[in-house]
Formats: C-alpha cells, sequence, structure tokens
C-alpha cells in the first residue's frame, strides 16, 4: 500500500499531459495524506536531475517543477521555474499563487486574471484574484468579482473564505467566523480558514480554540510562517518555551533573518531559566529519586524478576513507563506477577503507566528538553493507524496486546520486545521490519 502511494505521486509529476487533472490528482494525493510530501520533494529532486543532463530544459520541465515547488512552500523557486514556463494558464495560475505568498499582490492579481482568461480553472483562479485585489487594498474590486460568482454560494471553500476575509477586513468578526465554519465545512483542511478562526479566537482571548486551529495548521505544509510565529506567541503566554522555540525555529529555518522570529527566539531561551517553582522542584527531586530505585532492591519472585529483566524493565521508573497490559504480553508473566509488581509499587505511591498520563514532570515543563519537532510529511506516518499497514492477524493481534495504536508508538519497541510477546516470532518480526522498510522508518535500536 505505501509503495503505490508513493508511486502515484511520482507518476502524476511524469503524467503527460500534466494538465489541470494531473494537478487535481495531484493535490487531491497530497491532501489525503500529507506524509506524500517527502514523496513530492523526492520527484521534484527526480526531474532536476534528469533535466541536468539535457542541455536545455524544456518549457514542460519548467512547468512540472515550478507547480511542484509551488505545491512544497518554496515560492522563489518556484516563480524562477515558472517564468521559463510559458504564458500557459496553469503557469499564470501557479505564478500568482507564489507571488501571493511573496507579498506581491498586484502582480498576483494580473497573473490569477490571465490564468482565467486562458480558462485554466477560471472560477478559482478568479477567487484568488478577489483575495489578491483585496490584500492589494482594493476590497471594492474584491467584492465585484465574489458578487459575480454568488453561484458558487454553499459549493465552493474558496468563495466562502474569500467572503470571510472581506468581513474579516470590515471588522464583522462574528460574520466572518460563520464564513470560515463553512468554509471548512466544505474543506476541512483549508489552510487559510484554519488561520483566519485561530486569529480571531486568538484576539477574543480564546487561546484554546487559537492553539488547535494553529496547530492543524502545521499538520499540511507549507505552513504560513505567520502560523509558526502565532503559535509560538500563545507557547510563551503559556511559559512553553520550549514548544514557542521550536516554531520560531521552523521561521529561520525558511528566514535566517526574519525579524520578529530572531527577536522572540532570544527572548525564549532567555525566558527558559527565569521560572523557577521551588515547591514544584522539591516535589520533583523525591520523584526522581523513587524512580530510580532499581527493582533488584525489593524481593520479587523468580518468575517476575526474570520477565522484568527480558522486557529491560530496571528501575521503578522504568515500571511507571510501562503498562498493565504491555507486562501480561509478556511470556510467563500472569495475574500473580502482576500483582506482586502493583503491591511493590504501590508501597512507594507508584503505580504503572502514571508517567504515560503526564503525572511526572517531562510532558508539559518547559525546563525538560522537548523532543525535536519533525516535519509534518513524518508526523503523519508517524501518525498512522497500525491497520494501515496490513499486518497479518498474529502481528496485529500482538500490536493490540501491546497499546501499539500508530506506526510513531511502534518505533518504541525494539525487535526483542516485541518477540517477548506471546505467539509473536521471527516470522512476525520480519513482517513488521519490512513494512516499516517501505516508510523507510526503523524498530528502536534497529
Amino acid at each position: 500500500m505505501a509503495e503505490m502511494m508513493t508511486t502515484d505521486v511520482r507518476a502524476i509529476m511524469d503524467r503527460s499531459p500534466f494538465d489541470v487533472a494531473a494537478v487535481a490528482d495531484l493535490r487531491e494525493v497530497l491532501n489525503r495524506d500529507p506524509s506524500r510530501y517527502r514523496t513530492l520533494r523526492e520527484a521534484v529532486a527526480n526531474i532536476k536531475e534528469r533535466e541536468k543532463k539535457e542541455k536545455d530544459i524544456k518549457t514542460d520541465a519548467h512547468l512540472r517543477l515550478g507547480v511542484g515547488e509551488v505545491l512544497l512552500g518554496r515560492y522563489h523557486s518556484g516563480l524562477e521555474h515558472l517564468k521559463k514556463a510559458g504564458d500557459t494558464g496553469m503557469a499564470c495560475y501557479f505564478r500568482g499563487i507564489a507571488l501571493e505568498n511573496q507579498q506581491r499582490y498586484d502582480q498576483a492579481a494580473a497573473s490569477f486574471a490571465q490564468a482565467a482568461k486562458l480558462e485554466y480553472d477560471p472560477k478559482n483562479a478568479e477567487l484568488h484574484r478577489a483575495g489578491a485585489l483585496r490584500r492589494a487594498g482594493h476590497p471594492d474590486e474584491a467584492r465585484k468579482i465574489l458578487a459575480g460568482l454568488t453561484k458558487l454560494k454553499d459549493s465552493s471553500a474558496e468563495y466562502h473564505f474569500q467572503h470571510g476575509c472581506l468581513l474579516t477586513a470590515a471588522g464583522e468578526l462574528v460574520a466572518a467566523s460563520a464564513e470560515f465554519e463553512k468554509t471548512l465545512s466544505l474543506d476541512k483542511d483549508h489552510n487559510g480558514a484554519l488561520f483566519e478562526l485561530a486569529y480571531i479566537n486568538d484576539l477574543y482571548g480564546n487561546d484554546e480554540l487559537a492553539l488547535e486551529y494553529y496547530r492543524r495548521c502545521t499538520d499540511r505544509p507549507p505552513v504560513p510562517l505567520a502560523v509558526w510565529i502565532n503559535l509560538g506567541i500563545l507557547y510563551e503566554d503559556e511559559m512553553r518555551f520550549r514548544d514557542a522555540e521550536h516554531c520560531y525555529r521552523h521561521v529561520l529555518a525558511h528566514e535566517p533573518n526574519h525579524p520578529r522570529a530572531r527577536l522572540f527566539f532570544k527572548d525564549c531561551q532567555a525566558s527558559k531559566g527565569m521560572y523557577y517553582d521551588e515547591e514544584a522542584e522539591r516535589g520533583y527531586t523525591v520523584l526522581k529519586q523513587l524512580h530510580e530505585i532499581p527493582v533488584t532492591d525489593f524481593e520479587l519472585s523468580v518468575r517476575s524478576r526474570n520477565c522484568l529483566r527480558k522486557m529491560n524493565i530496571r528501575t521503578l521508573g522504568d515500571l511507571t513507563r510501562t503498562t498493565e497490559l504491555a507486562l501480561l504480553s509478556s511470556k510467563n508473566f500472569g495475574e500473580t506477577s502482576l500483582a506482586e509488581i502493583k503491591e511493590m509499587m504501590g508501597a512507594k505511591g507508584l503505580r504503572l503507566g502514571m508517567s504515560l498520563e503526564g503525572n511526572e514532570r517531562g510532558a508539559h515543563d518547559h525546563r525538560v528538553e522537548q523532543p525535536q519537532e519533525v516535519p509534518p510529511e513524518l508526523q503523519a506516518i508517524l501518525n498512522k493507524p497500525i491497520g494501515e499497514l496490513n499486518l497479518s492477524v498474529r502481528a496485529r493481534k500482538c500490536m493490540s496486546k501491546l497499546n501499539i495504536q500508530t506506526v510513531g508508538d511502534m518505533l518504541k519497541h525494539t525487535g526483542d520486545e516485541l518477540l517477548e510477546c506471546k505467539n509473536f516470532g521471527v516470522t512476525s518480526l520480519n513482517e513488521v521490519r519490512e513494512k516499516l522498510t517501505s516508510l523507510n522508518l526503523k524498530l528502536k535500536n534497529d
């Protein structure tokens, strides 16, 4: 299944003719599974490598490269290719998108107008032209365009988005929110509507909703830099300085000299060491000492000790990061051993799985180093349900016993840990490794 998805993106980029239908299919593939943006990057790189062997890059190749680069958010590079792709409707349309993202709104409006004239997705091109004109300071012209496209009401997400933006510009935020909600009902991943709703909720102090919408914006590339900036500011307000710092890093990776991102990034670094909660620190120190106690310090049965050793559980802290289900899935570990372990931990005020619930410091504390953020396309792969890997019945049952729900959950386990699961053998392990290899991933310690 995964290989077929990868082939789809490359096949579409190489399709002849590379027309409206091809681009529509490409967008559909990317919207359905953001992890395929990684394959799109590879496809663009392959076309570039292929064209290097030619003395002159053909116009058609410039068009494919331009569209691919724009969809990846590389607007400068995309614009360079599209300028050499001729004055086709598609080239004009994607030039408009690139120019709009570079805040060259008047030029973007002209490009969208030309695309509509050349009959490339004319209604959508006109809607984007309205957006460019509004941003260029011509809201009346934008309203005229929308007035001529009222038939798109209730069927076009972009129509409701542009109408909502006009209402926002007029200060009618409640009515604008309704339009953006309508946009999402027609296209749940419309990044523009997600951003506007996040911004409106941010203005009204609805931080939780604003965070939710901003986070959804980051799920699908290309992510506007303003999303990372605003999300970082909200994280700072919650004193989550590590998370905020990661947001600003995203901005600086694209624009190293971005003034606000550089300033906010420095503020985050300075703020990380400023906040200190003495009582929380004292409580954490006691908890940390408990977690470091070796399980060999307790009088456990031989069977329990052997099972814990095989599962590489050395301390009470390891047990707080292990579930009952994971222990019971281990060979020769039964209810008697489980009761013994639970009694031992209860005597210390601990319980199985408590660290997974965020009760110990780390999940939300800015003082502990947070995991580095991964690209949205990779995160989409890690979030894939195990069911989509088409594993055998035996392998699936093992995943269920270990409470492995996603690909990311699977990567937290070693091959030996999986082999400890009842009825899971080398054949099943090889099957799992093969599936992960097709996704360019490996089990822990492989």
